[in-house]
C-alpha cells in the first residue's frame, strides 16, 4: 500500500479497479483496510477486494481457486490512533506502517513457492524516506536497500523501464559528494553486466549499452575530472572483452537523446538524478522502477508519495499500473522458464500471484 498519508492507497485502488489489470494476476495488497475503503470512496468505486487477516493461511489457500482476484492482507494490529492520513506529510506512524507492509510482502516473496502464503512478485507503492527515518527505520535509505537485504542479494541496481528509454544507476541513494568515494571499476563493470542481463530478460536479444561519464562533457579528456579515464573506461573495456556490446563514456547531456532515438537499448547513469531526470521528463506517469539482481521480482511506480495531492482524488495511477503489468509479465516468464517476448518493455502477459 505504501505510506497511507500519501497517494499509495489511491493509486493501488485505481489500478486494481481496472478489470484489465485485475485479469493479469491474483493480487494481495498488504495494508490497512480503512485507507483502502476511503480510497475507493474517493474515486467512486465499490470495494472489490476480499479482506484477510495476516497469517490467514487457510483462507488464502481457499482463495487460490481464483474466486477472489484481489485480497487485502491486513496486519493483526489495528490502525494506530496516531496515524492521521489527512496529515499528508511524513509521519512516524505512516513510516512504520509502510515499513511493516513492505516487510510482510517481502516475507511472502521469500517463502517456498508451493507455500499458500507465497507470492511470485512484489510491487511497492510509494514510501517516504523521511517517514521511515522518523519511525526509527533510517538504516534503510529506501525500498531498494531493504529489498536487497531481505532477499540476501549482494549486487543489485535500480533500473527504470519506460516505453522509450531504459536506465540503470551505478549509484543511487547517496549524497553527490560521496559518489567519488564509492565509484570503482568493479562497481561500474557489475552495473554493465546487470544491465545486459536485465535487457535480455525483457526480450532484447543483443542489448546495446551506453555508459555516461561522471563529469561534465565526460571529463573532457581529463580537463574536468579523471574518473572517466581511471574508472569508467577500464570497466567498459573489461565488459567489451567479455562480449558485451557497450560503448562510452558519453556526456550525460547528450547520450539520452541517442538512446531515445533507438541507438541504444539502455543507458547506464553514474548517479541518481543523472538517470532519473530524463526518465521522469519523458515518462513521469508510465515509467517503472525495477530492481535488477534480485532472486524475486520487484517493481515500483516511478514517483513518490506526492503528499501535496494525497486524498484529493488527483493521483494518476499510470505508473502503478505499468509497474503491475511489468511484474506480472516478469512473473509469468520466470514461472515458464523462458524469456519475455519482444514487444516493448510494457508488453502484457499474466502471472499467478503478484
Amino acid at each position: 500500500m505504501g505510506d497511507p498519508c500519501g497517494i499509495g492507497p489511491e493509486v493501488v485502488v485505481r489500478s486494481l479497479a481496472d478489470e484489465k489489470i485485475r485479469s493479469l494476476a491474483q493480487f494481495r495488497v498488504y495494508g490497512f483496510s480503512e485507507p483502502m475503503v476511503r480510497a475507493a470512496e474517493l474515486i467512486g468505486v465499490e470495494p472489490f477486494w476480499w479482506r484477510v487477516g495476516e497469517g490467514g493461511t487457510a483462507a488464502l489457500a481457499a482463495a487460490d481457486s481464483g474466486v477472489h482476484r484481489v485480497m487485502l492482507i491486513e496486519p493483526e494490529v489495528k490502525l494506530p490512533s496516531s496515524l492521521d492520513c489527512d496529515a499528508r506529510r511524513s509521519t512516524a506512524a505512516g513510516g512504520e506502517a509502510s515499513f511493516q507492509f513492505v516487510e510482510s510482502a517481502l516475507a511472502a516473496a521469500m517463502r517456498p513457492q508451493d507455500d499458500p502464503l507465497a507470492v511470485d512478485g512484489v510491487v511497492t507503492a510509494p514510501i517516504s524516506k523521511a517517514a521511515w527515518h522518523l519511525a526509527g527505520r533510517g538504516r534503510w535509505p529506501g525500498h531498494t536497500e531493504l529489498v536487497s537485504s531481505r532477499m540476501n542479494a549482494k549486487n543489485t541496481r535500480m533500473m527504470f523501464v519506460a516505453p522509450r528509454l531504459r536506465v540503470m544507476l551505478v549509484t543511487a541513494h547517496i549524497p553527490l559528494y560521496e559518489i567519488r568515494n564509492v565509484l570503482t571499476i568493479g562497481r561500474v563493470h557489475d552495473t554493465i553486466s546487470l544491465a545486459d542481463e536485465a535487457c535480455r530478460s525483457l526480450g532484447v536479444a543483443s542489448p546495446r549499452i551506453a555508459v555516461c561519464g561522471l563529469n561534465p562533457h565526460a571529463g573532457e579528456d581529463g580537463l574536468m575530472g579523471d574518473e572517466e579515464k581511471r574508472l569508467v573506461a577500464p570497466a567498459i573495456s573489461l565488459a567489451q572483452s567479455q562480449g558485451v556490446d557497450v560503448q562510452g563514456p558519453f556526456p550525460g547531456d547528450t547520450i539520452f537523446n541517442a538512446a531515445v532515438n533507438g541507438r541504444y537499448d539502455i543507458v547506464i547513469a553514474m548517479y541518481h538524478d543523472q538517470g532519473l531526470i530524463p526518465v521522469k521528463l519523458l515518462a513521469f506517469d508510465s515509467a517503472v522502477n525495477m530492481t535488477a539482481g534480485l532472486p524475486r521480482i520487484r517493481t515500483s511506480p516511478d514517483h513518490g508519495t506526492a503528499f501535496d495531492i494525497a486524498w484529493q482524488g488527483k493521483a494518476d495511477a499510470g505508473s502503478m499500473s505499468a509497474a503491475i503489468r511489468l511484474a506480472a509479465q516478469a512473473a509469468r516468464t520466470a514461472k515458464s522458464g523462458g524469456s519475455i517476448k519482444e514487444g516493448g518493455p510494457m508488453s502484457r502477459t499474466s502471472a499467478q500471484k503478484s
